[in-house]
């Protein structure tokens, strides 16, 4: 691997920055001013998060921006989750994007933390718009329960590569006799409403719940989710590159943690042929 001077890393860093404020701001004295701040904090956010991670090309800016307010709305991190809402605007997300990680935090993370995490983005949104209050906003589509059943029976089918019974009725019986009336709200709600939204794609999807697995040590679940992120069109290197993302802004251990999952995922796949 090749080997860069630490002026080399200041000047990926400082055009990170830069693409952070949208050059609202003078990335070289933003950066100097962390350092007069927070000292050692100060030089390796700008050194290490910024300079090593953010600059690294396996993952666009924006696919960066998804994984970390994905992590942030999901550990109740109000003040970064505010910045970062700007950050991903900024690297080309849309509202109704980011709004969307919201549904996977409620699903993957309890409704509480997404609460949490729509007031603080709204109050970004306001700011940016200069207003107290911003419009009303559509309801989710109501659907009956087959209906609902009907597309997880797709979304399963996506996420375990054409491998799930293709029959909804089957397909929610096996989920009711393994997990009870858990799976029934798991089957319904997390596949049926959520996963199976227009407003981003499975890839994107498998992105975020990755991401949140991950920061939360759920292993079990990545061992089932890091195939169907594969299944969903990322590639063995975009999944490492979210545990690489992971050691920021989810710390180090659970970044191992999520990679050890993630190997032996791959293993077993390989395994099999």
């Amino acid at each position: 691997m090749n080997k860069r001077t630490h002026a080399e890393r200041r000047v990926s860093a400082l055009e990170v920055l830069d693409g952070f404020m949208a050059g609202a701001y003078d990335a070289e004295r933003s950066a100097l001013a962390m350092q007069r701040r927070q000292g050692a904090l100060g030089s390796f956010a700008i050194d290490i998060v910024m300079g090593d991670v953010w600059s690294r090309p396996q993952f666009s800016r924006r696919d960066r921006s998804l994984i970390v307010i994905s992590v942030l709305a999901a550990i109740g991190s109000d003040d970064e989750l505010s910045l970062h809402t700007q950050v991903g605007l900024n690297h080309g997300m849309t509202r109704t994007e980011i709004e969307e990680i919201l549904l996977h935090v409620a699903a993957y993370a309890g409704f509480p933390m997404a609460m949490k995490a729509s007031r603080v983005i709204d109050d970004r949104f306001c700011q940016i718009d200069q207003v107290d209050r911003l419009p009303e906003r559509s309801p989710s589509a109501f659907r009956d329960d087959h209906e609902r059943r009907a597309a997880a029976c797709d979304v399963r089918r996506t996420l375990t590569g054409g491998r799930s019974n293709p029959d909804p009725d089957e397909d929610f019986a096996a989920f009711i006799d393994r997990l009870g009336e858990v799976g029934r709200v798991a089957y319904e709600w997390a596949f049926g409403d959520v996963w199976s939204r227009d407003e981003l794609s499975r890839r994107d999807r498998s992105v975020i719940v990755l991401a949140i697995l991950t920061a939360l040590s759920r292993v079990e679940e990545l061992a089932f989710h890091v195939p169907a992120g594969l299944n969903h069109g990322l590639s063995r290197t975009e999944i490492e590159e979210i545990m690489v993302q992971m050691t920021i802004y989810g710390g180090v251990p659970r970044a191992i943690e999520g990679t050890l999952a993630m190997q032996e995922a791959f293993a077993k796949i390989d395994a099999r042929g």
